[in-house]
């Protein structure tokens, strides 16, 4: 996720946070959320003009069950990336569930939670409308032409059962409308389909008038979806995808390995109340009020797209697999956020979009933002975010964790004499951690970041400015690639300048962090 103000806030996120109070496990200790299996899902979204006009999507999904023994279906209570408890069930109406065209009887185990009875085997239909009328990354919404929603928002799973099953989707529209998504299409108009719940919810859609365009980079189509159409104009077109040729190959150098074939960046300029963007496996969500549309788009786009590889497939362990009926704390958004924004900012001046000076100004702001959080651990920011805090821990994963990143590329590129990096560090957890179907620990992150710089021992920066509250060794540091932090006492301005007569070996890590290793690697597309 990327917030362009880390301290805004959305009304639905919010009203997310009043509700996020509610004990999430109370009503679900006192009954059975096991459900019986079910078979050959279906879901159907209704999203024309008929039902855009109401702000209520139509949902039905359809199953097979091979006995008499309940079905408990529950939605989801958020969206990976979206740190915030939504409560998706709050937004359903009109509940209903049939065989054969004739009802079951069925009934709430809790306020996310619904159990349906079975006269017999066979098929099973529920349907109900979903309220989307707020416009957030992370929750359905609409507009008199168009309509967006993600997975989460709309589809149901058996509660207790394993989410490794796939399923197919059915979008129901105008015939002049499109769709756009990163699931698998079928032969079928507007169906698509995935192969397990976890891409299912992965992949949002657009549904209505927006405009597309795409671009190829190394084999690898990106597309870019905008909304309202009127938005991307010709010069926009060139430039936005002009910076998608640029970053994309920067970044894809850093993991030399990409899993998906097609990409899509799904872009809304409107009237936006909490801007910024959510990432997903094969996509990326943006919103960006028309007010910044020229400021912002290159280092939203590069943050979500790094996401493709960081926390969507390499992340923390205690975030493998996702657990979507309640909060899923960790300790290392640092890392998940913080450290994808400063590849954000890698990306941008790799691939030649900004120079050195405008990397230069952005890591100066996270020290900026750094020094202005005072004695915050990175840690407890981390795990903060659930409960949406109003102190200084607020966002400050990004900046601080930036921060955290571009101190560590540095220290390992000194002690490696720049034969590894912080990319070293990130390549090699994906391939031995994601690569083998789990995530990372403390153990392995430290551990790597260790023998990436030679065996030096990072259990002291570890404990004093990670997980403690020490002031970052921020001087020290920079001294190491030949840069200074230059602070004006006045008014607390920071600006980041190399130093003159720096080393050879000091400039080398500038170099190495300005321009990469040069190597681009294999780019193996599955």
């Amino acid at each position: 996720m990327f917030l362009l103000r880390a301290t805004a806030r959305s009304l639905a996120a919010t009203a997310a946070c009043t509700l996020a109070a509610i004990p999430a496990t109370t009503l679900q200790s006192q009954v059975s959320l096991v459900s019986a299996p079910i078979s050959a899902v279906h879901y159907d979204v209704t999203a024309d003009s008929a039902s855009v006009g109401s702000r209520k999507l139509g949902v039905a999904m359809t199953f097979r069950t091979a006995s008499t023994k309940p079905v408990v279906l529950t939605l989801p209570a958020w969206s990976p990336g979206h740190y915030t408890l939504l409560w998706f069930a709050r937004r359903v109406s009109d509940f209903t569930a049939e065989s054969n065209g004739s009802p079951l009887e069925w009934h709430m185990l809790d306020y996310q939670t619904w159990e349906i009875i079975p006269r017999a085997p066979g098929e099973i239909r529920v349907s109900f409308k979903y309220l989307a009328d707020t416009i957030d990354r992370a929750v359905a919404w609409t507009k008199p032409n168009f309509s967006f929603f993600n997975g989460t928002n709309l589809f149901m799973y058996p509660a207790g059962r394993s989410l490794e099953w796939g399923a197919s989707v059915t979008v129901h529209t105008e015939p002049s409308w499109r769709v756009a998504t990163g699931m698998t299409p079928s032969t079928q108009p507007n169906t698509f389909s995935a192969t397990r719940y976890h891409d299912l919810v992965d992949m949002p859609f657009f549904v209505g008038r927006f405009a597309i365009d795409s671009t190829n980079v190394q084999n690898h189509w990106i597309r870019l979806a905008m909304y309202p159409d009127s938005v991307m104009t010709p010069a926009r077109r060139t430039r936005f995808l002009g910076w998608v040729d640029r970053f994309v190959p920067a970044e894809m150098a850093v993991f030399r390995d990409v899993e998906f074939r097609n990409y899509t960046i799904f872009f809304v300029a409107d009237t936006i109340v909490n801007a910024g963007g959510l990432e997903h496996q094969n996509s990326q969500m943006d919103e960006i009020p028309l007010a910044r549309l020229e400021e912002t788009p290159a280092s939203l786009f590069s943050h979500e797209f790094f996401h493709s590889w960081n926390v969507k497939r390499l992340r923390p362990a205690d975030m493998v697999p996702y657990r979507y009926s309640d909060a899923q704390p960790t300790r290392w958004l640092w890392v998940s956020e913080g450290i994808t924004d400063y590849y954000a900012n890698v990306a941008l001046v790799r691939g030649g979009i900004t120079d050195s000076a405008g990397f230069y100004n952005a890591m100066a702001a996270y020290i900026m933002a750094t020094d202005h959080a005072g004695a915050v651990s990175l840690s407890d920011a981390s795990l903060s975010v659930w409960v949406d805090p109003t102190n200084s821990m607020a966002g400050i994963y990004y900046p601080k964790g930036g921060l955290a990143g571009f101190l560590l590329d540095i220290m390992i590129r000194d002690a490696s004499n720049n034969a590894n990096s912080l990319d070293t560090v990130m390549r090699t957890l994906y391939n031995t951690t994601y690569k083998h179907g789990k995530g990372f620990t403390s153990s392995n992150w430290w551990s790597e970041v260790s023998r990436a710089s030679g065996g030096k021992s990072f259990d002291e920066f570890r404990r004093r400015y990670i997980d403690g509250r020490e002031p970052m060794p921020v001087d020290a540091v920079l001294a190491l690639a030949g840069l200074r932090a230059v602070r004006d006492g006045a008014n607390g301005r920071v600006r980041v300048a190399e130093t003159p007569n720096a080393s050879a070996k000091a400039v080398m890590v500038r170099e190495g962090i300005l321009h990469g290793d040069g190597s681009s690697g294999p780019r193996r597309q599955q």
